[in-house]
């Protein structure tokens, strides 16, 4: 079947915006062929810097007829609203029909539509497409007023073969739909005639154009490693490098420069930043992972010297780059780093929060306090970690590059001679900052990291900057889930509540944060952290509603606990008979505000019950509630499980032969005593009551 072809030519698309760009693309044209009841094969998208382009197969020449149906006003509607209905759809009462619901008879329009030509539809579709796409950033040029991301120059849109009549109105003149292109800017400027997607991609390749972004993305990934074994070196690692380099490029040409071996004394961080986030080079190892005095780097062009003149060009730019890096090193190493600590207190944190100084003495306060609760964790070096790790935040090195704050000051510690744990902990303090962060072990790093994180939160906190569900401009979430991911990984036995008291305790005069509010906060974060364990949400509140447990290792076993006790057969009926005893329980408690306690059963009186259920649950629960207190107390939740499955057995048999809500009043409120009973035991394992599904 015919095929649509779409593309879109204009000056540079930023890298960051196209692969979204093309997804929005192909939603809204897809949406529309469905709203135009326009059958329609697959879809794929080919995006370069200068053109997004969009291919869609298996669409019918014709638009199939359709019979659409309107609800109009009741029969008994005012004339005035009758006719409008009439007149809106261009139909005359006789061609309606009456049709009865709940509310009344109605109209109903019945408008039979033949089929239009794909090709006249589709012409409205791509201009529609074009003026609802939404970019992060736009603008306008000229006297337009239509807005794209950068100007657009052309519009290619071929259906079967044939270049649709259609034509965007720009507001400042009309660009008319055609069946040409243009190739590489610079080696093949001139005009493209294509036909359909093959000839599409076929003629841009001749013309230096390598339109489809996954080809050209692996086709770079391979000269890149090419390029580096003729010089016996590897290219580091680096996918979101490649993927920028991908959106910057249209005919990718791999070059290798040198490094002047003047700058390799540089630390390799700051060479590897200066190259990557400047200039969008490529690091070299060697095959045992040491840093080489090379780097690669993705041209856009064909060079008749084979890129000699580029290379210098690219090797003199990374000169004065790295002149700058080594003025600010050597420049900085001449301060000593506690030196710098007082320049922190002319720097705001937050205006209702203070400076980053005072924030630094709170930070000291609190890893010091932290150190009691991680083993091996030496306070002085918590201390003394914590006033230095902002310190560099003031040097010139990352005045100039941000993204080495910590890194550099860990290198100026070391320097000037601190110990390696106190200097890894300024590195370290900022992790872990997402899912695929590494999380400090090292003790001293682990405490000043969960300073930063506990003093950003009870801050915040404070003054009621809490994340909304659309923003955490404070990026509160992310230091929640840093948090959770220190305790938990370094086993730490850090009671949360304790722990978020003093870290508010900490902000004299700003203002009083809710902890409790902070806590539930936590258990919200806990519930993201362990959702790609396919840990249910509601397991976690289940053991978070037991009064005062806000140990998060504890939580976490408890919850595991649970989930595999709750996976078995005899957890699964247990969790029905505990609902079917609150039901119950409940139900009655509304004729008796009293209510019926477990503590109030009478043993006694099981013997009017023939069968013995009655007595055997009892037994049962006594047996389970003298034994689980102390497999609770020595954390052995797996045995806290096998003992409530241990009630499965005789509770199926009391609800299977014993009569609840029998005629006899006193025992009837003995036996809700005895069902009130089986909840208490059982949450002291966990609050059975939030247990879903």
């Amino acid at each position: 079947m015919p095929e649509l072809l779409v593309e879109f030519l204009s000056e540079e698309i930023p890298a960051r915006m196209q692969a979204r760009a093309a997804d929005d693309l192909a939603q809204l044209v897809g949406a529309a062929l469905k709203q135009a009841d326009m059958p329609f094969g697959g879809v794929r998208t080919l995006v370069t810097p200068r053109r997004l382009a969009l291919v869609v197969e298996g669409i019918p020449t014709v638009q199939p007829d359709r019979r659409i149906e309107r609800k109009g006003p009741r029969t008994g509607a005012p004339q005035q609203a009758i006719d409008g209905f009439l007149g809106a759809n261009n139909l005359t009462l006789e061609q309606c029909e009456v049709r009865g619901d709940k509310k009344g008879d109605h109209y109903v329009a019945i408008i039979e539509e033949r089929g239009k030509p794909a090709a006249e539809l589709l012409s409205g579709i791509v201009a529609e497409a074009a003026r609802g796409l939404g970019w992060p950033k736009s603008m306008r040029w000229g006297s337009t007023g239509f807005r794209w991301v950068r100007p657009l120059h052309s519009v290619l849109a071929v259906f079967d073969g044939k270049p649709l009549d259609g034509v965007l109105d720009t507001g400042g003149g009309e660009i008319r739909f055609g069946d040409t292109t243009r190739g590489h800017r610079f080696l093949a400027p001139g005009e493209v005639r294509v036909a359909n997607a093959a000839d599409y991609q076929a003629r841009l390749r001749a013309a230096y154009v390598r339109a489809d972004a996954a080809d050209r993305r692996s086709g770079i990934a391979d000269d890149l490693t090419l390029a580096a074994a003729q010089h016996d070196l590897v290219v580091r690692d680096d996918a979101g490098l490649l993927d920028e380099v991908t959106g910057l490029v249209e005919w990718p040409v791999v070059l290798v420069g040198t490094i002047d071996e003047a700058f390799m004394s540089l630390p390799r961080e700051v060479l590897t930043t200066s190259m990557r986030n400047h200039q969008k080079y490529f690091a070299l190892e060697t095959a045992n992972g040491e840093f080489a005095p090379k780097f690669a780097f993705v041209a856009n062009m064909l060079a008749e010297d084979g890129g000699a003149a580029i290379i210098a060009g690219n090797e003199r730019v990374l000169r004065a780059r790295l002149s700058d890096a080594r003025y600010f090193w050597d420049l900085d190493r001449a301060v000593p780093l506690e030196s710098r600590v007082p320049a922190l207190d002319g720097i705001v944190f937050h205006a209702r929060l203070g400076s980053l100084g005072e924030r630094v003495a709170r930070m000291q306060t609190l890893a010091a306090e932290l150190s009691e609760a991680i083993p091996g964790c030496d306070r002085d070096k918590a201390r003394s970690a914590a006033l230095l790790a902002k310190a560099d935040l003031v040097s010139g090195m990352v005045g100039e590059f941000p993204e080495l704050q910590g890194l550099m000051g860990r290198y100026y510690a070391l320097g000037e001679g601190e110990s390696a744990e106190v200097a890894d902990a300024i590195a370290a303090h900022y992790s872990p900052q997402g899912p695929n962060d590494a999380c400090p072990k090292a003790p001293v790093s682990v405490a000043v990291a969960l300073a930063d994180k506990l003093d950003t939160l009870a801050g915040f906190w404070a003054i009621d900057e809490k994340p909304t569900g659309s923003k955490d401009p404070y990026a509160l979430r992310r230091a929640a889930l840093g948090v959770i991911r220190l305790i938990l990984e370094n086993d730490l036995r850090l009671p949360l509540r304790p722990t978020l008291r003093m870290a508010a305790a900490l902000y004299q005069g700003v203002g009083v944060a809710d902890t409790e509010n902070l806590l539930g906060f936590f258990v919200d974060r806990l519930k993201v952290h362990l959702r790609e364990d396919a840990v249910p949400h509601h397991h976690i509140q289940a053991i978070f509603a037991l009064a005062e447990e806000d140990d998060l290792v504890l939580i976490v076993a408890r919850v595991r606990a649970l989930g595999g006790f709750l996976a078995t057969d005899d957890g699964s009926n247990l969790l029905t008979a505990y609902r079917r005893a609150a039901n119950i329980v409940r139900a009655e408690e509304r004729n008796d505000p009293a209510g019926f306690s477990g503590p109030d059963y009478d043993p006694a009186l099981a013997a009017q019950d023939e069968s013995g259920s009655e007595a055997a649950v009892w037994t049962v629960l006594s047996e389970i509630e003298a034994g689980i207190a102390v497999v609770l107390g020595a954390e052995r939740f797996g045995d806290a499980m096998a003992l409530l499955a241990r009630m499965r057995g005789p509770v199926d048999r009391f609800f299977e032969t014993v009569t609840v809500n029998t005629d006899d009043a006193g025992l009837r409120r003995n036996r809700l005593c005895l069902l009130s009973r089986i909840q208490q035991v059982m949450n002291h394992v966990a609050d059975f009551s939030e247990i879903e599904g």
